[in-house]
């Protein structure tokens, strides 16, 4: 792996488990196993660096949801799987946790890729509905984007929960609470 990728992933995983000021550029620095001019050789500064281990991060959770979301199923079962995909939930989601963050928050260019992750999730899973509504899975009179903004706030919200308690469980008790609102439409 060069060292770029090594700065790139040692920031991912320190911006995850620390937050934008307690990512330090010698924590940066020695948890890429880089010399001390590395980072200033590869990106203009801490900033630069940041954005390409958020866009990076943005960029495989998109990929994960939509290897989940245009799989098989009907679409109540593609948002099922969406919902129950294998996640390390008392870490929390490596995007979400980004908007708690105020630095990131407060900054335009560093806000941009959570924003849009998250956008082109909703507006997958609302298109989903769309079509469950279309092939009378979901009920006529559900909205898809409301339904996708409730599927992505039980998945952050499940995610503040559980670590909230330290168990699974409560994430765990969120998706089911959702699937059973969603199940009887999907009868109807």
């Amino acid at each position: 792996m060069s060292t770029s990728e090594r700065l790139i992933d040692a920031t991912r995983e320190l911006l995850w488990e620390r937050g934008y000021v307690g990512t330090s550029p010698k924590a940066i620095l020695e948890r890429a196993d880089a010399g001390q001019g590395s980072m200033y050789h590869h990106f203009k500064g801490k900033p630069d660096l940041a954005l390409a281990a958020i866009r990076r991060t943005a960029e495989e959770l998109l990929a994960t949801a939509e290897g989940v979301l245009d799989g098989p199923g009907t679409p109540y079962e593609r948002i099922e799987a969406y919902l129950r995909r294998e996640r390390d939930v008392l870490r929390g989601c490596p995007v979400g946790r980004l908007t708690m963050d105020p630095d990131i928050i407060a900054s335009d260019e560093l806000r941009a890729p959570v924003d849009e992750t998250l956008d082109r999730i909703r507006e997958r899973i609302a298109a989903i509905v769309e079509e469950g509504k279309e092939q009378g899975q979901f009920a006529p009179s559900l909205d898809g984007e409301e339904i996708a903004a409730a599927v992505l706030a039980t998945v952050q919200g499940g995610y503040v929960l559980a670590r909230a308690s330290g168990s699974p469980g409560a994430f765990d008790a969120g998706v089911r609470g959702l699937l059973s609102l969603l199940a009887p439409a999907r009868q109807a």
